[in-house]
Protein backbone atom coordinates (compact mmCIF):
# COMPACT_ATOMS: atom_id res chain seq x y z
CA UNK A 1 0.00 0.00 0.00
CA UNK A 2 1.82 3.44 -1.07
CA UNK A 3 2.76 5.88 2.05
CA UNK A 4 0.50 8.93 2.38
CA UNK A 5 2.87 12.11 2.34
CA UNK A 6 1.46 14.73 4.68
CA UNK A 7 0.86 17.74 2.96
CA UNK A 8 2.19 21.16 3.92
CA UNK A 9 -0.07 23.63 5.29
CA UNK A 10 -1.16 26.14 3.15
CA UNK A 11 -1.08 29.81 4.70
CA UNK A 12 -1.71 32.81 2.81
CA UNK A 13 -0.92 36.03 4.19
CA UNK A 14 -2.95 39.03 3.81
CA UNK A 15 -1.46 43.36 4.71
CA UNK A 16 -1.63 45.88 2.99
CA UNK A 17 2.66 46.63 3.40
CA UNK A 18 4.30 45.22 0.77
CA UNK A 19 7.26 45.00 3.00
CA UNK A 20 5.32 42.92 5.08
CA UNK A 21 4.11 40.19 2.54
CA UNK A 22 7.42 39.92 1.51
CA UNK A 23 9.42 39.31 4.50
CA UNK A 24 6.56 36.82 6.17
CA UNK A 25 6.46 34.85 2.66
CA UNK A 26 10.71 34.53 2.68
CA UNK A 27 10.66 33.51 6.50
CA UNK A 28 8.21 30.93 6.18
CA UNK A 29 9.18 29.86 3.19
CA UNK A 30 12.10 28.43 5.45
CA UNK A 31 10.21 26.17 8.00
CA UNK A 32 9.64 22.74 7.21
CA UNK A 33 5.85 22.02 6.44
CA UNK A 34 4.86 25.38 5.75
CA UNK A 35 3.97 26.59 2.40
CA UNK A 36 2.77 30.23 1.52
CA UNK A 37 0.37 29.85 -1.35
CA UNK A 38 -0.52 33.29 -1.79
CA UNK A 39 -0.54 37.10 -0.47
CA UNK A 40 -3.18 39.95 -0.71
CA UNK A 41 -3.11 43.53 -0.13
CA UNK A 42 -6.19 43.83 0.54
CA UNK A 43 -9.85 41.77 2.00
CA UNK A 44 -11.45 42.23 -1.37
CA UNK A 45 -8.62 40.51 -3.16
CA UNK A 46 -8.16 38.25 0.03
CA UNK A 47 -11.46 36.91 -0.36
CA UNK A 48 -11.20 36.19 -4.50
CA UNK A 49 -8.16 34.38 -3.38
CA UNK A 50 -9.38 32.46 -0.67
CA UNK A 51 -11.79 30.66 -3.26
CA UNK A 52 -9.18 29.77 -5.49
CA UNK A 53 -5.93 29.01 -3.51
CA UNK A 54 -7.97 26.97 -0.70
CA UNK A 55 -5.74 28.05 2.17
CA UNK A 56 -5.75 26.68 5.37
CA UNK A 57 -4.63 29.45 7.84
CA UNK A 58 -4.63 32.88 7.09
CA UNK A 59 -2.95 35.48 8.32
CA UNK A 60 -4.68 38.56 8.87
CA UNK A 61 -3.49 42.63 9.69
CA UNK A 62 -6.10 44.82 11.16
CA UNK A 63 -5.72 48.22 9.31
CA UNK A 64 -6.18 47.70 5.77
CA UNK A 65 -7.22 50.01 3.06
CA UNK A 66 -11.25 49.44 1.50
CA UNK A 67 -12.16 47.36 4.60
CA UNK A 68 -10.92 46.94 8.24
CA UNK A 69 -9.04 43.55 9.00
CA UNK A 70 -12.32 42.98 12.29
CA UNK A 71 -15.32 42.91 9.52
CA UNK A 72 -13.43 41.02 6.95
CA UNK A 73 -12.78 38.44 10.17
CA UNK A 74 -16.45 38.69 10.73
CA UNK A 75 -17.52 37.90 7.68
CA UNK A 76 -15.07 35.09 6.96
CA UNK A 77 -16.14 33.51 10.05
CA UNK A 78 -19.80 33.81 9.12
CA UNK A 79 -19.53 32.39 5.55
CA UNK A 80 -16.30 30.68 5.62
CA UNK A 81 -14.67 29.54 9.05
CA UNK A 82 -11.20 28.94 9.03
CA UNK A 83 -8.44 29.41 10.81
CA UNK A 84 -7.25 33.21 11.03
CA UNK A 85 -4.25 34.64 13.06
CA UNK A 86 -4.38 38.13 13.87
CA UNK A 87 -0.65 40.22 13.09
CA UNK A 88 -1.04 43.19 15.31
CA UNK A 89 1.25 45.53 16.68
CA UNK A 90 0.81 44.98 20.44
CA UNK A 91 0.31 48.61 21.64
CA UNK A 92 -2.04 50.19 23.96
CA UNK A 93 -3.98 51.72 21.41
CA UNK A 94 -4.28 48.43 19.83
CA UNK A 95 -5.06 46.15 22.16
CA UNK A 96 -8.92 46.89 22.56
CA UNK A 97 -8.93 46.20 18.11
CA UNK A 98 -6.89 42.93 19.19
CA UNK A 99 -9.72 42.02 21.25
CA UNK A 100 -12.28 42.59 18.85
CA UNK A 101 -10.67 39.58 16.65
CA UNK A 102 -10.55 37.59 19.43
CA UNK A 103 -14.24 37.67 20.12
CA UNK A 104 -14.90 37.84 16.42
CA UNK A 105 -13.28 34.27 15.92
CA UNK A 106 -9.35 34.89 15.74
CA UNK A 107 -7.27 31.91 16.50
CA UNK A 108 -4.78 34.26 18.12
CA UNK A 109 -2.89 37.42 18.05
CA UNK A 110 0.63 37.54 17.39
CA UNK A 111 2.84 40.64 17.61
CA UNK A 112 4.70 42.44 14.38
CA UNK A 113 8.18 42.18 15.01
CA UNK A 114 9.35 45.16 16.80
CA UNK A 115 12.94 46.65 18.47
CA UNK A 116 12.88 43.90 20.90
CA UNK A 117 11.38 41.44 19.09
CA UNK A 118 13.10 39.67 15.83
CA UNK A 119 11.43 38.66 12.74
CA UNK A 120 12.95 35.82 13.04
CA UNK A 121 11.54 35.29 16.93
CA UNK A 122 7.95 36.70 15.38
CA UNK A 123 8.68 33.91 12.93
CA UNK A 124 9.25 31.14 14.92
CA UNK A 125 6.18 32.07 17.16
CA UNK A 126 4.13 32.54 13.78
CA UNK A 127 4.43 28.95 12.82
CA UNK A 128 4.19 27.17 15.93
CA UNK A 129 0.54 29.10 15.84
CA UNK A 130 0.15 27.76 12.53
CA UNK A 131 0.69 24.41 13.00
CA UNK A 132 -1.50 24.59 15.80
CA UNK A 133 -4.19 26.72 13.80
CA UNK A 134 -4.14 24.02 11.20
CA UNK A 135 -5.59 21.69 13.30
CA UNK A 136 -7.95 23.21 15.55
CA UNK A 137 -11.82 22.75 15.42
CA UNK A 138 -12.83 25.76 14.33
CA UNK A 139 -16.25 24.89 13.57
CA UNK A 140 -16.51 24.32 17.24
CA UNK A 141 -16.17 28.27 18.16
CA UNK A 142 -19.34 29.00 20.41
CA UNK A 143 -21.94 30.74 19.25
CA UNK A 144 -22.71 33.16 22.27
CA UNK A 145 -26.67 33.73 23.18
CA UNK A 146 -28.06 36.54 25.88
CA UNK A 147 -30.72 34.20 27.11
CA UNK A 148 -29.47 30.48 28.33
CA UNK A 149 -30.86 28.29 30.71
CA UNK A 150 -28.24 28.77 32.89
CA UNK A 151 -28.46 32.23 32.93
CA UNK A 152 -31.81 31.93 35.18
CA UNK A 153 -30.34 29.69 37.97
CA UNK A 154 -30.06 30.98 40.96
CA UNK A 155 -27.61 29.51 43.90
CA UNK A 156 -28.45 29.98 47.54
CA UNK A 157 -25.52 29.88 50.27
CA UNK A 158 -22.39 30.38 47.78
CA UNK A 159 -20.30 32.90 50.03
CA UNK A 160 -17.50 30.03 50.42
CA UNK A 161 -17.06 28.74 47.12
CA UNK A 162 -14.92 30.11 44.86
CA UNK A 163 -14.73 29.28 40.90
CA UNK A 164 -11.80 28.96 39.15
CA UNK A 165 -10.98 28.53 35.53
CA UNK A 166 -8.65 28.54 33.31
CA UNK A 167 -8.13 28.39 29.87
CA UNK A 168 -5.75 29.14 26.58
CA UNK A 169 -6.58 29.70 22.83
CA UNK A 170 -10.07 29.13 22.49
CA UNK A 171 -10.64 31.11 25.59
CA UNK A 172 -11.76 34.05 24.65
CA UNK A 173 -15.25 33.20 23.39
CA UNK A 174 -15.46 30.53 25.48
CA UNK A 175 -14.98 32.13 28.61
CA UNK A 176 -17.38 34.95 27.31
CA UNK A 177 -20.45 32.31 27.12
CA UNK A 178 -19.42 30.39 30.30
CA UNK A 179 -19.61 34.10 32.44
CA UNK A 180 -22.61 35.24 30.34
CA UNK A 181 -24.60 31.85 31.83
CA UNK A 182 -23.98 32.37 35.82
CA UNK A 183 -26.24 33.94 37.98
CA UNK A 184 -25.13 37.60 39.17
CA UNK A 185 -24.78 35.99 42.63
CA UNK A 186 -22.44 33.22 41.83
CA UNK A 187 -19.58 32.77 44.34
CA UNK A 188 -16.43 34.69 43.45
CA UNK A 189 -14.59 33.57 40.54
CA UNK A 190 -10.65 33.69 39.31
CA UNK A 191 -10.02 33.30 35.74
CA UNK A 192 -6.49 32.64 34.10
CA UNK A 193 -6.94 33.11 30.26
CA UNK A 194 -3.57 33.07 28.88
CA UNK A 195 -3.03 36.82 27.39
CA UNK A 196 -0.29 39.37 26.74
CA UNK A 197 -0.69 42.06 29.59
CA UNK A 198 -2.21 44.50 27.34
CA UNK A 199 -5.14 42.11 26.87
CA UNK A 200 -6.55 41.58 30.04
CA UNK A 201 -8.12 44.67 31.26
CA UNK A 202 -9.77 45.59 27.70
CA UNK A 203 -11.24 41.67 28.36
CA UNK A 204 -12.68 42.54 31.85
CA UNK A 205 -13.76 45.78 30.61
CA UNK A 206 -15.50 43.91 27.94
CA UNK A 207 -16.82 40.85 29.46
CA UNK A 208 -17.83 43.38 32.29
CA UNK A 209 -20.28 45.02 30.02
CA UNK A 210 -21.74 41.57 28.84
CA UNK A 211 -22.20 39.54 32.31
CA UNK A 212 -24.35 39.56 35.28
CA UNK A 213 -21.46 39.11 37.42
CA UNK A 214 -18.93 42.36 37.83
CA UNK A 215 -15.95 41.80 36.09
CA UNK A 216 -12.50 43.46 36.76
CA UNK A 217 -8.79 43.02 35.90
CA UNK A 218 -7.14 41.34 39.38
CA UNK A 219 -5.13 43.55 41.51
CA UNK A 220 -3.43 42.84 44.38
CA UNK A 221 -5.57 42.53 47.60
CA UNK A 222 -8.77 42.46 45.80
CA UNK A 223 -11.32 40.92 47.71
CA UNK A 224 -12.99 37.60 46.44
CA UNK A 225 -16.67 37.55 46.99
CA UNK A 226 -19.83 36.33 45.49
CA UNK A 227 -21.04 38.02 42.34
CA UNK A 228 -17.40 39.51 41.54
CA UNK A 229 -14.85 37.85 38.55
CA UNK A 230 -11.20 38.60 38.78
CA UNK A 231 -9.14 37.91 35.58
CA UNK A 232 -5.29 37.16 36.55
CA UNK A 233 -3.57 40.61 34.35
CA UNK A 234 -1.38 39.47 31.76
CA UNK A 235 2.51 38.96 33.14
CA UNK A 236 1.53 38.30 36.49
CA UNK A 237 0.68 35.60 38.48
CA UNK A 238 -2.31 35.42 40.77
CA UNK A 239 -2.87 33.36 43.73
CA UNK A 240 -5.62 32.23 45.91
CA UNK A 241 -4.96 33.34 49.74
CA UNK A 242 -7.16 33.76 52.95
CA UNK A 243 -7.30 35.75 55.99
CA UNK A 244 -9.25 34.61 58.70
CA UNK A 245 -12.79 33.80 56.74
CA UNK A 246 -12.17 35.66 54.03
CA UNK A 247 -10.47 35.00 50.70
CA UNK A 248 -8.51 37.64 49.12
CA UNK A 249 -6.07 37.37 45.74
CA UNK A 250 -2.38 37.97 45.32
CA UNK A 251 -0.32 39.18 42.05
CA UNK A 252 2.76 38.18 41.85
CA UNK A 253 5.71 38.40 39.45
CA UNK A 254 8.13 35.56 39.10
CA UNK A 255 9.38 32.87 35.99
CA UNK A 256 6.61 31.74 34.03
CA UNK A 257 5.51 28.05 35.20
CA UNK A 258 4.22 25.61 32.39
CA UNK A 259 5.77 28.32 30.05
CA UNK A 260 2.71 30.68 30.77
CA UNK A 261 2.86 33.96 32.99
CA UNK A 262 0.10 33.95 34.20
CA UNK A 263 -0.15 30.27 34.84
CA UNK A 264 -3.60 28.45 35.94
CA UNK A 265 -1.25 25.55 37.18
CA UNK A 266 -0.19 28.31 39.88
CA UNK A 267 -3.99 29.84 40.59
CA UNK A 268 -5.29 26.26 41.00
CA UNK A 269 -2.42 25.14 43.20
CA UNK A 270 -2.86 28.12 45.24
CA UNK A 271 -6.96 27.37 44.89
CA UNK A 272 -6.17 24.45 46.52
CA UNK A 273 -4.30 25.21 49.10
CA UNK A 274 -6.93 27.99 50.45
CA UNK A 275 -10.14 26.70 49.59
CA UNK A 276 -9.86 22.88 48.94
CA UNK A 277 -13.14 21.46 48.91
CA UNK A 278 -15.03 24.74 48.69
CA UNK A 279 -13.58 25.40 45.39
CA UNK A 280 -15.11 23.84 41.94
CA UNK A 281 -12.02 24.13 39.14
CA UNK A 282 -12.62 24.11 35.67
CA UNK A 283 -10.33 23.47 32.70
CA UNK A 284 -10.97 24.70 29.31
CA UNK A 285 -9.31 24.64 25.90
CA UNK A 286 -6.57 25.65 25.00
CA UNK A 287 -2.49 24.53 24.12
CA UNK A 288 -0.28 22.57 26.06
CA UNK A 289 -0.67 21.07 29.86
CA UNK A 290 -0.91 24.24 32.06
CA UNK A 291 -2.98 23.08 34.62
CA UNK A 292 -3.57 19.65 34.51
CA UNK A 293 -1.34 18.48 37.51
CA UNK A 294 -3.03 22.01 39.24
CA UNK A 295 -6.59 20.36 38.61
CA UNK A 296 -5.28 17.16 40.15
CA UNK A 297 -4.31 18.86 42.79
CA UNK A 298 -7.87 20.61 43.33
CA UNK A 299 -9.58 17.12 43.23
CA UNK A 300 -7.26 15.29 45.64
CA UNK A 301 -8.20 18.32 48.18
CA UNK A 302 -11.84 17.38 47.66
CA UNK A 303 -12.69 20.08 45.26
CA UNK A 304 -15.12 19.64 42.74
CA UNK A 305 -13.54 19.54 39.06
CA UNK A 306 -14.79 19.22 35.50
CA UNK A 307 -12.86 19.83 32.17
CA UNK A 308 -14.24 20.80 28.40
CA UNK A 309 -15.30 17.51 25.97
CA UNK A 310 -13.11 17.52 22.96
CA UNK A 311 -15.79 18.08 20.40
CA UNK A 312 -16.33 21.73 22.07
CA UNK A 313 -12.87 22.67 22.14
CA UNK A 314 -11.17 24.79 19.67
CA UNK A 315 -8.02 23.54 20.76
CA UNK A 316 -8.22 20.25 22.99
CA UNK A 317 -4.87 20.68 24.74
CA UNK A 318 -5.42 21.56 28.48
CA UNK A 319 -8.14 19.46 29.07
CA UNK A 320 -7.27 16.73 27.42
CA UNK A 321 -4.05 16.43 29.80
CA UNK A 322 -6.31 16.96 32.64
CA UNK A 323 -8.47 14.02 31.65
CA UNK A 324 -5.08 11.68 31.19
CA UNK A 325 -4.53 12.55 34.79
CA UNK A 326 -7.76 11.91 36.25
CA UNK A 327 -7.72 15.38 37.07
CA UNK A 328 -11.56 15.95 35.90
CA UNK A 329 -14.31 15.12 38.16
CA UNK A 330 -16.39 15.83 35.20
CA UNK A 331 -15.68 16.20 31.23
CA UNK A 332 -18.89 18.34 29.83
CA UNK A 333 -19.10 20.65 26.69
CA UNK A 334 -18.72 24.15 26.92
CA UNK A 335 -22.42 24.65 26.78
CA UNK A 336 -22.50 22.90 29.97
CA UNK A 337 -19.70 24.70 31.89
CA UNK A 338 -21.62 26.79 33.66
CA UNK A 339 -24.33 24.75 35.03
CA UNK A 340 -22.05 22.47 35.89
CA UNK A 341 -20.44 25.16 37.68
CA UNK A 342 -23.27 25.80 39.55
CA UNK A 343 -24.82 22.48 40.33
CA UNK A 344 -21.49 21.29 41.96
CA UNK A 345 -21.37 24.58 44.25
CA UNK A 346 -24.77 24.11 45.19
CA UNK A 347 -23.48 19.79 46.42
CA UNK A 348 -22.40 20.36 49.57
Amino acid sequence: MPLTLKKDIRVMIVDDSAIVRKILSRQLAGYKGIEVVGTAPDPYIARDKIVSLQPDVLTLDVEMPRMDGITFLRKLMKHRPMPVLILSSLTPKGSKTAMEALSAGAFEVISKPGPAYSVAQACDDLVVKIKAAANANITAQPQESVESPSCRLHMAETTNKIFAIGASTGGVQSLALVLKSLPANSPGTLIVQHMPALFTRSFAERLNSECRMNVKEAQDGDTVVPGKVLIAPGGYHMLLSRSGANYYVSIKDGPAVCHQKPSVEVMFNSVAKFAGANAVGAILTGMGADGANGLLNLRKQGAHTIAQDEKSCIVFGMPKEAIRLGAAEKVVPLTEVAQTLVSLAANK
